[in-house]
């Protein structure tokens, strides 16, 4: 990977609609070579796929919280049976292994807190292998869907 793709990367990072002709531009190549290379880091994986950012507030998902998921056990089947629950739950918008304690952090989004305790009672509480799950409010997001660094 070179600065022209890095270059491209970050175009795309910032708008993933361009089309090729005007990505082409911005990175001051052709057409065809600028085509060749975007084709290039898509099939390197570098590229993983594209989608549009969603504004949840706006959607009505309005409450987020961050649970902490300290688990009975580590061996294989108990962890993949969560992570393939957890999978399932459209609420889940993210979820991250960890090491040390706690296991998991997930960062649940819901319209509501009612909606948030009958999603945590029916699904979160009953997930496979769960001994233990803390929760927090977001009071405020900072910083999210930033670029990475290239």
């Amino acid at each position: 990977m070179d600065a022209v793709d890095r270059q491209i990367l970050a175009e795309l990072q910032h708008d993933g609609r361009l089309s090729v002709t005007e990505l082409a531009e911005r990175v001051r190549l052709s057409v065809s070579p600028c085509h060749r290379r975007l084709r290039a880091l898509e099939a390197s994986g570098a590229i993983s796929g594209y989608r549009a950012q969603l504004h949840a507030p706006t959607l009505g998902l309005g409450f987020d919280a961050l649970l902490f998921v300290t688990m009975r056990g580590s061996d294989r089947d108990t962890v993949h049976a969560f992570e393939a629950a957890v999978v399932e739950i459209p609420n889940v918008v993210e979820a991250q292994r960890l090491f040390g304690d706690p296991d998991y952090m997930l960062r649940v989004l819901t319209r509501d807190l009612a909606a948030f305790q009958e999603l945590y009672d029916d699904r979160l509480a009953a997930l496979p292998g769960v001994q233990r799950v803390s929760s927090t409010l977001v009071m405020k997001t900072v910083a999210e869907n930033r670029p990475l660094p290239i």
